[in-house]
């Protein structure tokens, strides 16, 4: 084993940490930016996470311009807000256009009001970071969204200047062509930073957990591809039991020992580093210094555990959602809180009650089968791949328009299709599809974490309002007309059910996402707390110091977040496969 923090010798000046949902990410991202700052250094600490918790970790708003964080001298933090980045972009293009054109400006606003718009803005804040707008600081630390969206936002240089390389026309979708092509000098100085070793690096961050070490061995391989290959990899709470006669803990420290004699080849390579696991969580200015001071975790003298008698089990829930026929169960929260293990769960409880049941993800790093294991008779099990419906909506588009048109129209609007944000939109309709599905049967729909569920909740209201509009022109048009938000906002049809660990940010995250729910009018049906260890009853001094935190996040939900609140047990081994699945609904 290596000597623990060896990333913060002679860093690079763009730091990325990224990885599987929960696994550390933002903790450590913060916890060396100020590291580095109580160096001596000037330091950006950026978020890329549309659902970032920085604001709750180091006591301060979220804004979309550089701010002093108070109490570290040299550092300033950042968060790419995608609805004020989209707003930024939309009035730079206008900008471009004439004032007295009224009617083109009106045009072009509606062309740059979809999802689209939205990841290209964010894009170009992000590009402008890595270009030229963060030369006053010595490093930029970007804590970014997980794995999946990371590698979406990392292969987005590569992919617009190669859109844009000798293309003068086309991307209707965005407004003026003009509006992108002044920023391929700047796509292009991005993909030339990512790709210089000696200027970035990734930071991979994994728990000793055999899912979150595997998503980082893939990642590794994904970004070399794209060139980004000065990596290392952090092991973020790993666990030394102190106790030999405690069943638990022994449990726990085994399990993250073979998973670590387990991780993927592409990991070994990489220079590796371990942070242990801490008796507190991670939240404060003290505690995000001593993350990664390198001395051991002071733990106080506490009461054993007391079982947690008040929780109903996800057997419960399942019972109250087989009540009805058919439905929609959208399970969503937080990156690596649980949202696969509970869909998983769920969706087989329901055949186990004679329910016909699709099982699908919109997470682009989710892998259902490798959860599941085998086939289930009843349970169809699907994936929204991006690259997929992209190809399949580009097909269903130039099959559509292709017939009347001449052979360079149709090369136009192919390369039109080719941007890439023809992907967000291939993804709205595939989700489109998935949640009309629930008209004859159950899908329980696994959704990629908080950030990039709420883009997608973003896309369905974009496309609501739009549909609303275009039948405002059409007396009588829209009286069977049903928009997908308006399936998400009826409570006979859709149950959201918001999943948490028992800690701070996961569940602050979560409430957070449920007051964005309410917003859209949708509102959560239950909670279901995961991997909770108030009944295991450990007596490890580090394992009971963080319990009176589980217990302190219980009450919190209990009084006044949920309106149903569901514990499922931390297991050993992690369950995997149907059997382990099926026996989450009996413990």
């Amino acid at each position: 084993m290596e000597k623990p923090m060896n990333w913060l010798h002679d860093p690079t000046r763009f730091l990325f940490f990224t990885g599987k949902g929960g696994v550390g990410k933002t903790s450590l991202s913060a916890a060396t930016a100020i590291r580095l700052a109580d160096d001596g250094r000037r330091v950006l600490l950026v978020s890329t996470d549309a659902a970032s918790n920085l604001d709750d970790m180091l006591g301060m708003p979220l804004s979309n311009q550089p701010a002093p964080v108070p109490g570290v001298p040299g550092l300033w933090m950042l968060n790419i807000d995608p609805d004020t980045a989209a707003q930024a972009y939309r009035q730079r293009v206008l900008d471009q256009m004439p004032g007295d054109d009224l009617n083109a400006r009106h045009t072009v606003l509606e062309q740059l009001s979809g999802a689209c718009t939205t990841e290209i803005a964010s894009f170009d804040e992000f590009s402008s970071l890595l270009a030229d707008g963060a030369s006053a600081y010595e490093h930029v630390v970007f804590d970014t969204a997980p794995s999946g969206h990371t590698l979406r936002l990392l292969s987005l240089p590569k992919a617009w200047s190669g859109f844009l390389a000798g293309n003068d026309r086309g991307a209707s979708c965005l407004g003026p062509h003009s509006g992108l092509k002044m920023q391929e000098q700047r796509f292009n100085q991005a993909l030339a930073a990512l790709c210089n070793p000696v200027l970035t690096s990734v930071v991979l961050v994994a728990r000793p957990e055999t899912g979150a070490l595997m998503e980082a061995g893939r990642t590794s391989q994904e970004l070399r591809a794209l060139g980004l290959t000065q990596q290392r990899l952090v092991v973020n709470g790993v666990f030394r039991a102190t106790l030999a006669d405690d069943p638990m803990a022994q449990a726990m420290q085994a399990q993250g020992e073979q998973a670590l004699a387990d991780m993927p080849a592409a990991l070994r390579e990489l220079p590796t580093d371990w942070v242990p696991l801490r008796a507190i969580d991670s939240v404060g200015l003290p505690a995000l210094r001593a993350l990664l001071s390198g001395a051991p975790s002071p733990v106080p003298l506490l009461a054993a555990g007391v079982p947690d008698r008040e929780s109903l089990h996800l057997a419960g829930l399942v019972a109250d959602l087989a009540q009805r026929e058919h439905g929609l169960i959208m399970v969503m929260g937080k990156g690596g809180v649980g949202k696969t293990t509970v869909a998983a769960a769920l969706a087989l409880g329901l055949v186990q009650k004679g329910r016909t049941v699709h099982l699908s993800t919109t997470d682009p790093a989710a892998h259902l089968m490798a959860t599941l294991g085998e086939q289930v008779p009843g349970l169809q099990v699907s994936r929204i791949d991006p690259q997929l419906e992209t190809q399949k909506y580009i097909d269903k588009i130039m099959a559509a328009r292709g017939p009347g048109l001449d052979d360079s129209e149709k090369a136009l609007l192919l390369e039109d299709l080719r941007s890439p944000c023809t992907e967000e939109v291939a993804v709205f309709h595939a989700f489109s599809h998935i949640v009309a599905q629930a008209r004859s049967g159950f899908v329980v729909l696994d959704t990629a974490p908080t950030g990039h569920s709420l883009l997608l909740m973003d896309a369905a209201g974009a496309y609501h309002h739009q549909m609303m509009h275009s039948l405002e022109m059409t007396p009588g048009a829209g009286a069977h007309v049903i928009t997908p938000l308006m399936r998400l906002q009826d409570p006979a049809y859709t149950r959201i059910i918001l999943v948490t660990l028992p800690e701070v940010t996961p569940v602050t995250q979560a409430a957070a996402l449920q007051e964005d729910l309410r917003r859209a009018q949708i509102e959560p049906y239950a909670w279901v707390m995961n991997r909770s260890v108030l009944a295991a009853q450990p007596r490890d001094p580090l394992l009971r110091a963080r319990l009176e935190g589980e217990r302190r996040q219980m009450a919190r939900v209990r009084n006044g977040l949920a309106q149903r609140l569901f514990v499922v047990p931390w297991v050993t081994p992690p369950p995997v496969g149907v059997q382990a699945l099926q026996g989450l609904l009996l413990m």
